[in-house]
């Protein structure tokens, strides 16, 4: 699994979203700005992390989704999840 890169800072949070609650952007393909990453951190649940065509990576409590400046990925509820996404640059 990626990690962020050193010298990246948080500037920015989303509220807590569930499976019900989850915006429709998110679970289609996206991807943030140039030079903004993100993480998605699970706090409850499991979320499915599909990064481009690849298979999904099966995020956990504690086991977080790196997301890279500009590179397309959506995600996908398993079941009932409740997670939030930080932004840094």
């Amino acid at each position: 699994m990626k990690e962020l890169p050193p010298g990246v800072t948080a500037y920015k949070r989303t509220e807590s979203f569930t499976e019900d609650t989850v915006p429709k952007g998110l679970l289609a393909d996206h991807r943030t700005a140039e030079g903004v990453w993100g993480l998605i951190q699970v706090e409850e649940g499991r979320l499915d992390y599909i990064i481009g065509d690849d298979d999904a990576v099966v995020l956990t409590q504690g086991r977080n989704g790196v997301v890279e400046p500009q590179v397309t990925h959506r995600v996908r509820p398993v079941g009932k999840v409740r997670f939030f996404v930080e932004f840094y640059r």
